[in-house]
């Protein structure tokens, strides 16, 4: 595979000639003529939800803190450390992946995706400024690097990614794709439920209503690889595409069980088993795989969904903003879009 050029005179942007990739595109953003209009709305809904994580109260998130058991804390700080990675890996690799696009319509929100992954990578710098002391603030940054499992998970998914910008030829480009997809609806859920553990023990209010807002951004997100993954990769093309779940799978179990396992209440090696298989179930079925885990199709952390507040139709689920967060303009209006 080639990148797109920057300037081409000779492309065409007829929504004839458009395609996802490998098409002959000027890179002018013609968004009155669209070959993908599910593009668009997703473009419309993520500008709605425009935050600021500033705006959210993290003053009692200091005393909770200081109050979390030693295994809590571990935990806390070894999950940020996991999405923070995650975040600023997102913010460099997206556009990475946009330069192979060829639909205009799609660029965008895939910008908006970056820009919405550095909001994300803010936000964690002001949870870090806000709760923890100063003299354990770089230890964040730096946790990835001492944690033998955390950095062998690491290294998996930036591996995928390196590999293509490497050598970007049309199958590294598909495990690219692949491996975004596992990261935005895999490997953030397990930490995110975490967060909404403590928010239901009535610890760490402030930081799951940011984590809310991310897990939010991050749905979004996984609708656009969802979206994307059946264009380009054939139906019958599917071994590869399991081997790299299951990969994922195991890596997302030993790591959860590794900093959380059964020291937190209300979490245990067994529930962390059966919501990563059941997530791992459900987004390859939304790209018309079939399960990699038969039997796994229920959400052990059910009850948290009244925390997560992420239930709703479709892909986006909604309503994040009945929280302690409204004193700033961000949309209510998602029910659910069936995408």
């Amino acid at each position: 595979m080639e990148a797109k050029k920057l300037f081409n005179p000779s492309g065409n942007d007829s929504i004839q000639e458009r395609q996802i990739i490998n098409g002959n595109t000027t890179n002018i953003f013609n968004l009155n003529n669209v070959k993908y209009p599910w593009a668009n709305k997703l473009y419309r809904i993520m500008m709605e939800n425009f935050w600021i994580p500033e705006k959210v109260d993290l003053s009692s998130d200091m005393n909770d803190y200081k109050n979390l058991t030693d295994d809590e804390k571990r935990a806390f700080d070894g999950i940020l450390s996991f999405l923070i990675f995650l975040d600023s890996l997102q913010t460099n690799n997206i556009p990475h992946i946009s330069d192979y696009i060829t639909s205009p319509e799609i660029n965008l929100i895939l910008a908006i995706q970056t820009y919405q992954e550095a909001i994300h990578s803010q936000s964690y710098q002001y949870i870090i400024e806000s709760i923890l002391p100063k003299e354990t603030r770089n230890y964040i940054y730096d946790y990835w690097r001492d944690d033998k499992v955390l950095f062998e998970r690491n290294k998996y998914i930036a591996s995928v990614f390196q590999k293509f910008l490497d050598s970007p030829s049309k199958d590294n480009f598909k495990k690219a794709l692949i491996a975004n997809y596992l990261l935005e609806g895999l490997y953030f859920y397990n930490g995110f439920n975490f967060f909404y553990n403590l928010a239901s023990r009535h610890k760490m209010h402030g930081t799951s209503d940011i984590i809310k807002y991310i897990n939010r951004d991050e749905l979004l997100h996984v609708v656009i690889f969802k979206k994307i993954i059946p264009e380009v990769i054939e139906a019958n093309d599917i071994s590869w595409i399991h081997e790299m779940f299951h990969t994922a799978v195991n890596q997302e179990i030993t790591w959860t069980n590794h900093i959380i396992g059964n020291n937190i209440l209300g979490i245990s090696k067994d529930a962390t088993e059966k919501y990563t298989k059941y997530l791992a179930n459900s987004l390859l079925e939304k790209i018309h795989l079939k399960h990699l885990y038969p039997g796994f199709v229920n959400n052990p952390y059910q009850h948290l969904e009244k925390i997560a507040d992420t239930e709703g139709k479709g892909d986006v689920k909604a309503n994040f903003f009945e929280a302690t967060v409204t004193s700033y303009n961000q949309s209510s209006a998602i029910d659910g879009w069936d995408f």
